[in-house]
């Protein structure tokens, strides 16, 4: 008694461990799903902008040489050459060629919000990104939600037809001992025959369809399912309705970004201020005087505060933020029509759980008496009170009967389970 027991723990527990969930599917999915990869790629795109945006608080430094020929330069008056020429020197003034080598350093005060406006959009543009991606995913579980429940009903069309099998050719066999018997005719062996082969090519049909499926999921989770069934799930409630839909959240993402870029054509109309500190060694020097007399290369500095202002920011700031209300608007008539599809989504599958709720309160009822006048039909024809052919008719009734039942709990668990999908619960 215990070897059996344990024979029969350890023949279950194989099941299981041989069993593939919906859940688990879903996982694998996703995990295996190459746009998963997006979530790092964003990560670090968002990194390198938002260090983008915190360098302009960097010294900026910039290195320039120029070399020049001018047309004129500073001279002394006449009446002064001729004094200093008296006097045995030569100052003929700053010669026409220029040389310089610069280097500018300058330290951000105010950027007018720029810097922080950035660094805004890149959080945003990285948030709206991901929750691309988060709906891009979800979608995706409908996809496998549809591929399993679609394996589930071609396992029942497979189930329901090995019975049939089972009974047609346990009738087969009662019909040729009738016919030896001089019972029946052959006629009516031949049609009994003639229906279980047909149940054969059909068996044939759905095992190709359900190999065909299973092959479509196996690529999406990245793992063979050869060895293993597919469980159904168990009955959910959807109870209550939510907003915290993917699609709504990258609707927010989208508007949020929007906002970000609005900040930054506003903080594009702001004066500038920043600090300087400027070197250069050349001819000539600060000291012009200097440089009148000798063509001698001097280090030369200037440090300062300095202000820019983009006055022609503002030619184009009525035109950009009027763009950035018209994107708004198409956003929120986006999220309009997600929102009355949803709503009409699960208004439909509401009145289709509804439906298959009411079918299946029926079908256990119409299942037993199919069955029962199946059963009946096959004593009747061992007393020769009917043919063949009434025979095959009760047992492709029951069939349907058997079938309908099955499709109906496995299509009304496909409903519930879309519908808890689109509200996101």
């Amino acid at each position: 008694m215990k070897q059996t027991i344990l024979l029969s723990v350890m023949m279950l527990t194989a099941l299981v461990a041989q069993a593939q969930t919906l859940e688990e599917c879903c996982r694998l999915a996703r995990e295996h799903y190459p746009e998963i990869r997006q979530y790092d790629l964003i990560a670090e795109t968002e990194q390198y902008n938002i260090s983008n945006a915190a360098r302009a608080w960097i010294p900026q430094v910039v290195l320039s040489g120029q070399a020049t020929y001018q047309s004129a330069t500073p001279t002394y008056p006449e009446a002064f050459n001729q004094m200093i020429a008296a006097n045995g020197l030569d100052m003929s003034g700053v010669r026409k060629d220029q040389y310089k080598v610069v280097i500018d350093v300058s330290q951000n005060i105010w950027d007018g919000g720029q810097s922080k406006a950035n660094r805004e959009i890149a959080e945003a543009e990285a948030t709206e990104q991901r929750s691309q991606v988060d709906a891009s995913l979800y979608d995706l579980q409908s996809r496998i939600q549809n591929l399993y429940f679609g394996i589930l009903l071609l396992d029942e069309h497979v189930a329901q037809t090995e019975i049939l099998i089972e009974v047609l050719d346990a009738n087969l066999n009662r019909m040729c001992t009738y016919y030896k018997n001089g019972v029946a005719m052959q006629s009516d062996v031949d049609a009994v025959e003639a229906e279980l082969l047909t149940a054969h090519q059909a068996l044939s049909q759905v095992e190709a369809s359900r190999a065909s499926y299973r092959r479509m999921l196996e690529v999406f989770i990245g793992q063979s399912l050869t060895d293993k069934t597919l469980t159904r799930p168990a009955m959910v409630e959807v109870a209550s309705r939510t907003s915290a839909h993917p699609k709504l959240v990258m609707f927010d993402a989208q508007t949020d970004r929007l906002a970000a870029q609005r900040k930054a054509i506003t903080a594009s109309t702001m004066p500038r201020f920043s600090a300087f500190a400027q070197g250069y060694y050349g001819y000539p020097g600060l000291d012009m005087f200097k440089s009148m007399v000798s063509a001698k290369w001097t280090l030369n500095a200037v440090v300062g505060v300095r202000m820019s202002w983009n006055i022609g920011a503002f030619y184009t700031k009525k035109n950009n933020l009027n763009k950035l209300d018209v994107a708004e608007r198409q956003i929120s008539v986006q999220r309009d029509i997600f929102l009355f599809n949803t709503q009409m989504q699960s208004t439909q599958d509401d009145g289709e759980i509804a439906r298959l709720r009411s079918a299946l309160e029926d079908d256990n009822r119409i299942v037993e008496l199919r069955r029962s006048v199946r059963m009946a039909a096959e004593s009747r024809l061992e007393n020769g009170v009917i043919d063949a052919t009434d025979l095959l008719r009760k047992i492709a009734d029951e069939t349907t009967a058997t079938l309908n039942r099955s499709t109906h709990e496995i299509e009304l668990l496909q409903a519930t389970y879309r519908l808890k999908t689109i509200l996101n619960q």
